[in-house]
C-alpha cells in the first residue's frame, strides 16, 4: 500500500512510511511534532510561572502583616 502510494507520489516508501508514522504520533491534525513539543515547553513553563506568582503573593501578603500598619509621625 505505501510503496504504490508513494510511487504515485513520486517520493520514496521509507520517506512516507515517516510521514504515516508522524501523522499517527502528532495528536492534533495541522499540528507538527516541534509544535507539540513546544507547546508542552510553554504548558511547563506557564506552570511554573503561575506556582512562582502564588508564591510570591503569598509573600507579599506576609510580609505586609508583618510589617503591619504605618503610623503617622
Amino acid at each position: 500500500m505505501i510503496s504504490s502510494v508513494a510511487k504515485r507520489l513520486d517520493v520514496h516508501p521509507a520517506t512516507l512510511r515517516l510521514w504515516v508514522n508522524q501523522a499517527e504520533v502528532d495528536p492534533r491534525p495541522g499540528t507538527t511534532s516541534p509544535d507539540v513539543a513546544r507547546i508542552a515547553e510553554l504548558e511547563r513553563e506557564n506552570r511554573e510561572l503561575k506556582r512562582a506568582n502564588e508564591i510570591l503573593k503569598a509573600a507579599s501578603v506576609f510580609f505586609a502583616r508583618e510589617l503591619g500598619p504605618r503610623l503617622p509621625r
